[in-house]
């Protein structure tokens, strides 16, 4: 594999180093030594050259990741879900909830607070873990949320820059559901209501 093809691999492990290579605010010198550090490749200057070539690319493209995010999530409504909390179990539960995910291990519901009340002591030995003070924001998308790739991921990204943790992430069909803990909460809403702002 040449250095450039190398290159071009590595940054797409590395969304934050990608969308700022597309963007042009990066330093291509400091970008290349960090690289041939991580990928040890003896020439410095190879790595440089191979990221002002894959930065020109870039820059033909139609949209960058963040503008398809964007022109998906314009107008899309956002709502704030209170008093969430977060059950993980290794086996289904008789339990009312708001959202249920089965994986291949485990059981996820999002349910109100006083949820775990009406289960019965041997339901109770299956809990793994139960998450309190959490809230969920909910972001109501048209069908191209299934259609644009890296919207998601997007959303996620704003969250994860202003420190904010997603303890649960649910996408399904025009839904996304994004559990955070309770402190958060105003701030996430914010953040992913001002996403869907017409002209953001």
């Amino acid at each position: 594999m040449s250095i450039s093809d190398t290159v071009r691999l590595y940054l797409k492990m590395k969304p934050y180093m990608h969308e700022a290579l597309r963007n042009g605010v990066v330093n291509f010198s400091a970008m290349a030594r960090l690289i041939q550090k991580d990928l040890s490749i003896k020439s410095q200057n190879a790595v440089k050259v191979a990221l002002i070539r894959y930065s020109e690319s870039l820059k033909k493209a139609e949209w960058s990741t963040e503008e398809k995010a964007l022109s998906v999530l314009e107008e899309n409504q956002v709502t704030l879900l209170d008093g969430v909390r977060v059950i993980i179990a290794d086996k289904k539960l008789d339990i009312e909830n708001n959202a249920e995910v089965k994986t291949e291990s485990y059981y996820v519901y999002l349910t109100k607070k006083n949820a775990t009340r009406g289960i019965s002591k041997q339901q109770k030995s299956h809990l793994i873990k139960v998450n309190n003070n959490c809230s969920a924001i909910i972001v109501y998308s048209g069908e191209n949320l299934e259609k644009v790739s890296g919207v998601v991921a997007f959303m996620a990204s704003v969250l994860a820059e202003e420190g904010i943790n997603v303890i649960e992430l649910v996408s399904c069909y025009t839904e996304t559901i994004f559990v955070v803990n309770r402190y958060d909460a105003l701030h996430a809403y914010q953040l992913l209501s001002n996403l869907t702002l017409p002209g953001h």
